[in-house]
């Protein structure tokens, strides 16, 4: 059995970087692509070539908004960012981190007995990256939750 591998510096961010990256451009390549509609046809009304860009600003804001997510790690505890909520948890409220076969996104299973979905590390189109995360913030919880910041 090998070694466990050494724990990050912290604070260390985890996010899902290529559906953030997708998600981002997808949004901008939208809004482009409704500007240019807007600008080009001759035959939009002033009202119609507002709506353009107001709908192009509207799918760009939705997808940044589906693209916020991630969890920081810090030594104080780690803060939850998901679509619209921030929430930060000392070290010790944390029970367990699970990433099951087939979970959307990690659940971390708090002390007060309920289960908060962490949007930051998902298997998307990036399930390897997704364990290793799981895999950190599970030992990192570990390590910081028990009061032995040794490791």
């Amino acid at each position: 059995m090998s070694a466990p591998a050494p724990l990050p510096e912290l604070p260390v961010t985890f996010r899902p970087t290529r559906t953030r990256i997708v998600l981002l451009l997808v949004g901008i390549l939208m809004l482009v692509t409704l500007v240019a509609i807007a600008l080009l046809l001759p035959s939009l009304s002033p009202g119609e070539r507002i709506s353009f860009i107001f709908i192009g600003l509207l799918f760009c804001g939705v997808l940044a908004i589906l693209a916020r997510p991630k969890v920081v790690a810090e030594a104080d505890g780690v803060t939850v960012t998901n679509l619209t909520v921030r929430r930060h948890l000392e070290w010790p409220e944390i029970l367990r981190v699970n990433l099951r076969p087939g979970d959307p996104w990690v659940f971390l299973d708090l002390a007060d007995g309920t289960s908060l979905p962490a949007l930051g590390i998902q298997p998307g189109i990036a399930k390897a990256q997704a364990i290793d995360d799981a895999r950190t913030l599970r030992a990192l919880t570990e390590a910081y939750g028990s009061g032995d910041h040794t490791r």
